[in-house]
């Protein structure tokens, strides 16, 4: 459903960008592929790799309403990847959290609309899921943002859909480079936050694949979960340097001990299929039934019970320690 087609990714600069040009680059034969980001020297250094013909390079921030309208002009699929991630550094600047994940959010909607794109997702995480940090609460409101998007877009043709996953094996920031960067320095000790800390597990390849079948999915207002494994995190150091120790240094500000992508309190909302869930909408739609139980490629789910929950914690499949290193291999840790 790609070829031929222009597709624009935000913060395409960061892991799952330059995975999904990858991917995209390697599976179709897009019109145009736009890459939409803030930082110059990052772009720069992606032209060096990816410089085929349809490849575009637009310098600019989601929270400048006016340059995503005149980024997005002309293009058929939006993935909306950029914000600011950081849950520490959330806490501390909240308003500059609060700019780029919810107003940012905000604008590649209207940009969207007002340039007919055909379909928009959206990244969520799964700190959006019962949120007690900020980052959380700014990708709540963006998830609720991109889902009523889909009334807001009136007589428009744009389709607005959600993916939410958990942590990315080997992305910038996440644990695995930070462990592998300690041990690399020689550190005496792998800190631990909590021995009983877990979190769900996927790799870029299957977190960008996810995204390219939710376009042929997506109805428009739904929220996509991935079934993923969970990992322990005493296990994933264990696995990555079996001889340090371990230091347990204590939750960070806003973390969970576990993650939740399908709460219990939406159970009443969420529909299980085969390799992943959907949370529906928990509002109704002017221009499109609200059954939720089918999707756009016919596959059929069924509504979990009443007070489902899909946690971390509480998840029917784990990684081993041999399971761990060989995704941190797929990773190219």
């Amino acid at each position: 459903m790609f070829n031929g087609k222009s597709i624009l990714v935000t913060g395409g600069t960061g892991s799952f960008g330059r995975k999904f040009v990858r991917n995209i680059l390697a599976q179709y034969q897009p019109r145009r592929l736009v890459v939409f980001s803030r930082d110059e020297l990052k772009q720069f250094e992606m032209q060096q790799e990816f410089d085929q013909s349809c490849m575009r390079y637009f310098i600019g921030d989601v929270r400048d309403a006016e340059r995503l309208i005149q980024a997005t002009r002309g293009v058929d699929f939006i993935v909306h990847a950029a914000a600011l991630k950081q849950v520490p550094a959330a806490e501390y600047n909240p308003t500059e959290c609060i700019k780029t994940n919810i107003h940012g959010a905000e604008n590649v909607i209207r940009a969207a609309i007002e340039n007919e794109v055909e379909k928009v997702i959206a990244l969520s995480t799964d700190k959006a899921a019962n949120p007690i940090n900020l980052y959380g609460a700014t990708k709540l409101a963006s998830d609720k943002l991109f889902v009523a998007a889909n009334n807001m877009a009136g007589g428009h043709r744009t389709t607005f859909s959600v993916v939410r996953y958990g942590n990315v094996v080997g992305s910038r920031g996440s644990v695995v480079p930070f462990f592998k960067r300690l041990i690399a320095n020689g550190n005496d000790h792998l800190p631990i936050t909590h021995p009983d800390m877990t979190r769900f597990w996927i790799t870029l390849d299957d977190g960008v694949d996810f995204v390219l079948k939710n376009f042929q999915r997506m109805k428009g207002g739904e929220i996509f979960v991935p079934k993923i494994p969970s990992v322990r995190i005493v296990e994933l150091a264990t696995s990555m340097a079996p001889e340090l120790p371990q230091r347990i240094v204590g939750i960070r500000p806003g973390e969970k001990l576990h993650e939740v992508m399908c709460p219990a309190d939406d159970s009443h909302l969420t529909i299980e299929f085969d390799d992943h869930y959907v949370l529906g909408p928990t509002i109704t739609f002017n221009r499109q039934d609200n059954d939720f139980t089918t999707n756009l490629l016919d596959e059929r789910g069924v509504r979990v019970p009443q007070g489902f929950e899909y946690n971390s914690g509480t998840n029917i499949r784990f990684l081993n320690m041999g399971e761990i290193a060989e995704f941190n291999r797929i990773a190219g840790i």
